[in-house]
């Protein structure tokens, strides 16, 4: 993938990486057994990317408005360390992360698909976007992944993030050995 300088610099002052979780980490789609119960498919590269950008000290936060015990269990896996679920108004999220993190929302990036996503738009300072998202969230998006919610979005801006930030090579040789 051809990553053109002026779209590295957008990410290079990143601190902290927010994520929606339905439509971002997973597909949007919800399934429910004939018991009730709900699933959801999370892609393992996605994962894996949230590690090694973990490891290279740049903070991550899932912000989504259901509450699922599959999300509290994915990002507990991947040691995600704030993860807010039931959010209806994710503006107060915004404020609890800055003030939890020690990160200014202006060094923060927030990936979201929906109409909900638009108020943490207006204060992150950098705003990323899925394929298929709402078009309102995709025209005021600064970057639109080239991979689809749920199968490698995630690891594309982890990966996008650690290769402006000089990261990459570092975290990708670990992985080498």
């Amino acid at each position: 993938m051809q990553i053109s300088p002026k779209i590295l610099s957008l990410f290079k002052p990143i601190k902290l990486a927010i994520f929606d979780v339905d439509g971002v980490f997973t597909d949007g789609k919800i399934y429910y057994t004939s018991m009730g119960q709900e699933s959801k498919a999370f892609h393992t590269q996605d994962g894996a990317a949230i590690k090694m950008l973990l490891s290279t000290g740049i903070q991550v936060a899932l912000i989504t408005g259901r509450h699922s015990a599959m999300v509290a269990r994915r990002g507990e896996e991947l040691e995600i360390p704030y993860i807010y679920q039931g959010i209806a108004q994710k503006s107060r999220a915004l404020e609890e992360l800055a003030s939890q993190s020690g990160v200014s929302p202006q060094f923060m990036s927030h990936t979201g698909d929906d109409m909900a996503d638009l108020t943490l738009f207006k204060r992150v300072g950098l705003r990323l976007s899925v394929p298929g998202a709402h078009p309102e969230v995709l025209a005021r998006a600064d970057y639109v992944t080239q991979t689809s919610p749920g199968l490698g979005a995630v690891r594309e801006i982890c990966h996008l993030i650690m290769l402006a930030q000089e990261t990459w090579a570092g975290v990708s040789e670990h992985y080498e050995q």
